[in-house]
């Protein structure tokens, strides 16, 4: 089996907790694209992919999620209900917030602030959805999957992804920036912060090293 089992004692909890911070996740991808300084690097590859597929970059985040799920689960990598509501719900959330918040230009005070929200949401939304224990997120399954395969370690394994990604999305268009590195800077620190805030304990080794969902 590689659905992990659902505790159904306590699925209504969880779920209203798991879409709270899913919601707050799709609000940070949507403040840094609308920030303009640079995004995270699933971001700046999907955002890329929305412009030359002509859709928004929430659906691209959707697709993008079920392409990579697909790769982890060809590695047998065990999944949860969170990473199937992980896929579904942060693009729909990332669009509305799109919607909602206008791009910002020539404004360095407003987008720095933008892009520091942006990473303190994404912490928080993290250390939220890890906290329910429901299944890692597709891009964060893919790490473990490739960790487990190949015996690299969590570092190595997300560092080869990340610059991978980010790579292809800038040569394709993506929008990388200054905000790209402070983002990769900062989001570890975020995460663990959000731990703190939420007394959240993570299970196993893999989760010693917090990393977010990505878009």
């Amino acid at each position: 089996m590689l659905i992990k089992s659902i505790r159904w004692n306590t699925f209504a909890r969880d779920f209203i907790r798991i879409e709270f911070g899913f919601m707050l996740f799709g609000l940070s991808i949507a403040l840094m694209i609308r920030g303009n300084l640079g995004t995270s690097a699933w971001a700046v590859l999907e955002v890329a992919l929305s412009k030359i597929l002509h859709i928004t970059p929430g659906t691209m985040t959707v697709i993008m999620g079920f392409i990579v799920l697909s790769g982890a689960l060809i590695l047998r990598e065990k999944i949860g209900w969170g990473t199937l509501v992980n896929i579904l719900t942060i693009g729909p959330w990332e669009d509305l917030a799109l919607w909602l918040i206008p791009p910002i230009y020539k404004n360095l005070p407003l987008q720095i602030g933008m892009l520091l929200l942006a990473i303190f949401l994404m912490g928080m939304a993290s250390a939220i959805y890890i906290g329910v224990d429901a299944g890692a997120g597709p891009r964060d399954s893919l790490m473990l999957a490739i960790k487990r395969t190949t015996g690299l370690s969590l570092r190595v394994a997300r560092g080869f992804i990340e610059v991978a990604v980010v790579s292809i999305g800038w040569l394709i268009g993506g929008p990388a920036g200054i905000g790209t590195v402070v983002f990769a800077l900062l989001i570890g620190p975020s995460v663990q912060w959000g731990f703190k805030l939420f007394n959240v304990h993570p299970h196993g080794p893999e989760a010693e090293i917090p990393q977010a969902p990505e878009d």
